[in-house]
């Protein structure tokens, strides 16, 4: 009919009310060109808007309709102003994961489209601060100043974008910089029982970049709040906390929180590598994070495979870690090293979630729990761990003085386990006890007590040399805590000497090892 508006032809929107003008001329004139300022700026014109509906909402998990072109992990906005990401794409439904409270979601809700995927803020405006996976501050300060927006999900480099892994990270944690070196741009699982040390090895490494060009981040994932606080104190105490990123989704954090919060920290990671700088990043723990996403899994009914996990865990898990890389120089030489952690139960490596990782990574450091019991700290067992990238990453001076000390230590633990049976006479054996006895008590470390690789050199230059034979196993403890101050007195350029790739030459050697003589003399002596 003719004059009537078609009941599918929406009304243009009315334009907005513009206030009466003052009286006078002039004020009149004013009040004219500030209108036509303001209006020239207004979009008039349709808007097509894509407004969907809850149907149901349980355990955090919403199933929408009414959106059809939704992309997979697109970021929903639903009426309550609460956000979630699409994690499964059905043909009526779209299973969404709720990343804020869920408790005041109802079935009947309008839900809209953003277009855009789940974004982390990036920049050198997050150092120093603590925020959740979507970059909202969780230290009470200011909103974080970013530089830019990016993806949780990003590709990693290609092969033909990386370089060589050759540089060292120095973790100051003597048996790991020894036995089972770090490099720039590796992948390192720490793997062992609850409550054996996991946690601390990563948080000592992270303290040990206090004066290194290496940038940390520190995703937590499920822990407890209290746990997660000790970590931030122990930073702010003994490192560089201004070097630092705390990505945090603890246990009282929604799941999906939780799901994405391995792949935020990854994404703000890469900001420093892409621009030429060297990050490292620690994920705490992917086992919390793997039960995570069999928890969404079955939610959205996806078919479960081993140990109730669904048959993507590997893949999740695996275009994560593969992010971590050393870039070629032509990218700018930038580096992401990953030091993701693990837990395992009873000691079963071979469990679904712990073949898993170790397949994905460049080597693991096994944690021990017998070790830690014996108060053998850090746990490492030596026997298990390994780094596939080792000796080609490790300094040259490191290298020189570490060659047979796995060796040496691994007969010492076959030999003391004989030696229970009965006495052994042979002279050479003896010696070999009482060297194994000395590496033991020097790989063993107490939390917050790094070394230099200067110390680290000197130290294994030392018991090489057959120094530390002498030298009383209780008191190997003081004689690490007074190695850096003894060297920075009676060698003060050992330092600026071994920098960098340098080699040690027969003439630092022979310092070094002086000056732990000296030290170690001391230590023997009565009432010392």
């Amino acid at each position: 009919m003719t004059g009537e508006t078609p009941q599918d032809t929406p009304l243009p929107a009315p334009l907005p009310a513009s206030p009466a003008p003052p009286a006078g001329d002039d004020a009149a004139s004013q009040w004219l060109a500030r209108s036509r300022a303001e209006l020239s700026g207004t979009a008039l014109g349709p808007e097509a808007v894509s407004i969907g509906r809850v149907e149901r909402i349980a355990d955090a998990i919403a199933q929408v309709s009414g959106l059809p072109e939704v992309r997979l992990n697109e970021l929903l906005h639903f009426e309550g102003g609460q956000t979630g990401f699409a994690l499964t794409l059905d043909r009526d439904t779209i299973s969404t994961v709720i990343l804020d409270a869920a408790s005041a979601i109802e079935a009947g809700m309008k839900v809209s489209r953003t277009g855009a995927v789940v974004q982390v803020p990036i920049g050198p405006g997050l150092l120093g601060r603590i925020v959740d996976p979507l970059g909202r501050p969780l230290d009470g300060g200011d909103p974080v100043v970013a530089e830019a927006y990016h993806p949780v999900e990003r590709p990693a480099p290609s092969i033909i974008e990386r370089d060589l892994v050759t540089e060292q990270v120095n973790t100051g944690i003597l048996v790991v910089d020894a036995l089972f070196t770090l490099g720039r741009g590796q992948r390192e699982l720490i793997i062992g029982d609850r409550a054996t040390g996991k946690t601390a090895i990563a948080v000592d490494t992270i303290i040990s970049q206090k004066d290194s060009d290496i940038v940390c981040v520190y995703v937590a994932v499920g822990q407890r709040a209290t746990a997660v606080e000790r970590v931030i104190e122990a930073v702010r105490q003994h490192g560089a906390p201004e070097k630092c990123i705390f990505v945090v989704a603890s246990a009282a954090s929604a799941p999906g929180l939780q799901w994405i919060a391995p792949f935020a920290g990854m994404t703000i990671a890469e900001y420093f590598r892409d621009k030429g700088q060297h990050a490292l990043i620690v994920i705490d723990d992917l086992s919390k994070h793997a039960v995570t996403h069999r928890e969404l899994a079955l939610l959205t009914r996806e078919p479960v495979g081993r140990e109730a996990y669904p048959g993507d865990i590997f893949y999740l898990h695996a275009r994560l870690l593969e992010r971590a890389s050393k870039l070629s120089k032509e990218l700018g030489g930038g580096s992401l090293t990953a030091l993701p952690v693990a837990e395992t139960d009873a000691g079963n490596l071979s469990a679904y979630i712990p073949t898993n990782l170790i397949s994905i990574t460049d080597g693991q450091i096994v944690l021990g729990s017998q070790l830690f019991a014996a108060n053998h700290r850090p746990a490492v067992d030596v026997g298990l761990s390994v780094s596939r990238v080792g000796g080609k990453a490790q300094h040259p001076a490191l290298r020189q003085v570490s060659g047979r000390i796995r060796l040496d230590y691994s007969q010492f633990l076959e030999l003391e386990m004989f030696s229970r049976f009965g006495g052994i006479a042979d002279t050479r054996v003896k010696a070999q006890l009482t060297r194994g006895e000395r590496i033991r008590a020097l790989l063993s470390q107490p939390r917050f007590a790094t070394l230099r690789p200067v110390d680290e050199i000197a130290l294994l230059a030392a018991l090489a040399a057959g120094v530390l034979d002498e030298v009383p196993v209780a008191a190997m403890p003081e004689l690490r805590a007074r190695i850096p101050g003894h060297i920075d007195a009676s060698v003060p350029d050992a330092g600026k000497a071994l920098a960098g790739d340098a080699k040690l030459d027969d003439g630092m050697r022979d310092r070094l090892v002086e000056t732990v003589r000296s030290l170690a003399a001391g230590l023997r002596e009565p009432g010392s």
